[in-house]
């Protein structure tokens, strides 16, 4: 057996078969060898465990580019792997702030400096004395003059430490040699901490104003405008489908009023999410802290800091907060983005009947090669982008919570990846933002459907016979409608033979499949006291 066949046997013909960095592409290189098959358990012969380790483990060159191109790449929008730091950072890039790499650093600089404020603050903790007004305007400064040249400053310190959070008290340190005050008590950043007291009360920041200030808004803009949709709709008739059929007319602002009131409930439900912070120590039991001031009520300080933060306070935890605050709060914003995905498929197929037009721009192209094509493009941008975001928010929501014993790393990288998801999520939210307004409601086609649908009347036809006791009124209906042309005529001539008294009988023959539409006007024209969310939300 010739080495490239025996190489395919052993990999599942998996190796590419040409290229510089193939097996095939390298074997008129190598002088034709045969050996024996072994078992898995065998190593295999050095030339192909050479050549194996050569086609995977060399990742330091592009292979097979051109020279001109094998170069190493800087990071800009077009070499970004993830599309939200490159195609999309445009849409995004409000949250960068807070879910970067810079914002985790700015809040671990902002706990570090309130956590020494905070022991400045202990009488028992004499050896830190009360910070003057001067100090204090001092500390704050580095919070609020903190900027990239200090967050790369810190990641430069990190190179050395190999260790994020205490690049952060190094920087302190140093930038605080300068102020007399702080300068006596450099020791006391970081006492008695782990880094996840840091790091926990870091990304519970880092959560808390991406929340407030980009994805609850940007929810509230979403429900703003579907609900507006509702009441400019209110009044205009629209065919319902049920199991894809024709069925009882329905209001097309009621229809929107649906989705604006189940949002709206989510988002409550995502608003009231307590965001939690630990400040416990190594294993969660204060123990450094008791060492040093063993009269100190600790737990009770931590609890004041932590809510000083703006924090809700986790009194019992491990090294780690427990992460379970997150698991609901991304499993909230999962059941919202599964309503929006939800909303952008109905308008998709309502673009697909053509009860909606799309509002085109100049030089704006549909398809490529079919011109006549405007594709609902921005509600299919924002259901794949809910889709990735729903899949990144639920592995942390079934991950975040499961640490082994007093905690383990996995946490650790797999926070980093916070922003991912509130970033697909914020810009599908933006996606469908920009398809709405682009609709523009077709009422000849909605109009259109009712007429054709005259059959849709036997529901109130029937639920009148009813009423009155003529006997086997759904199966005369039923006689009537299924499998046959239903047209006003004949929906008209079976009721003038109804034996009903004169007035149903006058209601029923004025009832049109425009008119049938029951109390969903009203529902619709309702929809901001059904969303209602209390101070937080207010619907334009």
């Amino acid at each position: 057996m010739e080495l490239g066949a025996a190489s395919r046997k052993l990999l599942g013909n998996n190796l590419p078969s040409r290229g510089c960095g193939s097996l095939a592409g390298r074997q008129s290189q190598i002088a034709p060898q045969t050996f024996k098959w072994r078992p898995p358990s065998t190593p295999f012969p050095r030339s192909l465990r050479a050549l194996l380790k050569d086609h995977y483990v060399s990742t330091d060159r592009v292979k097979g580019m051109s020279a001109q191109n094998s170069r190493d790449f800087e990071l800009s929008s077009l070499t970004a792997l993830s599309p939200l730091d490159g195609r999309y950072w445009g849409k995004v890039k409000e949250l960068a702030p807070y879910m970067s790499e810079y914002g985790l650093i700015y809040f671990r600089v902002l706990v570090e400096i309130k956590w020494l404020l905070k022991l400045s603050e202990i009488p028992e903790v004499v050896e830190v004395p009360r910070f003057s007004d001067e100090a204090r305007s001092f500390l704050q400064e580095l919070i609020d003059g903190f900027n990239l040249d200090d967050a790369q400053e810190i990641k430069n310190i990190e190179r050395v430490t190999n260790h994020d959070v205490k690049a952060v008290e190094y920087f302190l340190k140093k930038k605080c040699q300068s102020q007399p005050e702080v300068a006596k008590v450099l020791e006391f950043f970081h006492f008695a901490c782990t880094s996840e007291d840091i790091n926990n009360l870091a990304h519970a920041l880092m959560l808390k104003e991406s929340m407030d200030e980009v994805i609850l808004p940007a929810m509230d803009k979403v429900i703003s405008a579907i609900a507006i949709m509702a009441e400019n709709n209110a009044h205009i008739p629209m065919l319902s489908r049920t199991h894809g059929q024709p069925a009882s007319p329905t209001t097309l602002g009621k229809e929107m009023a649906v989705f604006a009131v189940r949002l709206s409930r989510e988002r409550n439900k995502i608003s009231q999410v307590e965001i939690m912070g630990k400040f416990a120590g190594a294993v969660g039991n204060y123990n450094a802290h008791l060492s040093a001031y063993p009269s100190i009520n600790w737990s009770g300080v931590a609890e004041e800091f932590t809510k000083s933060l703006g924090l809700n306070f986790n009194g019992y935890v491990t090294q780690i907060e427990s992460h379970d605050y997150m698991a609901e709060l991304f499993d909230s914003i999962t059941r919202f983005n599964t309503i929006l995905i939800d909303f952008d498929r109905d308008i998709w197929g309502y673009i697909s009947l053509g009860y909606f037009k799309q509002i085109t721009k100049a030089g704006e192209i549909g398809s490529s090669t079919m011109p006549h094509k405007v594709n609902p493009i921005d509600f299919e941008n924002s259901e794949g982008n809910l889709g990735k975001a729903n899949a990144g928010l639920s592995f942390l929501g079934e991950k975040l919570p499961i640490s082994r014993w007093q905690r383990d790393l996995t946490d650790s990288t797999v926070l980093r990846n916070m922003g991912e998801g509130l970033g697909h999520s914020l810009l599908a939210y933006k996606s469908a933002l920009q398809g709405i307004a682009k609709l523009q409601v077709n009422e000849t086609r909605l109009n259109a459907d009712l007429n054709q649908s005259w059959e849709v009347l036997a529901e109130p036809i029937q639920t009148v016979m009813r009423r009155f006791g003529v006997p086997e009124p759904y199966e005369k209906l039923k006689e009537l409608t299924r499998g046959r042309a239903v047209s006003e005529e004949s929906m008209r001539e079976f009721i003038e033979r109804l034996e009903l008294p004169t007035e149903g009988k006058i209601r029923l023959v004025k009832m049109t499949p425009h008119s049938y539409i029951g109390a969903a006007a009203e529902l619709a024209r309702n929809v901001n006291t059904a969303i209602s969310l209390g101070n937080r939300m207010k619907v334009l």
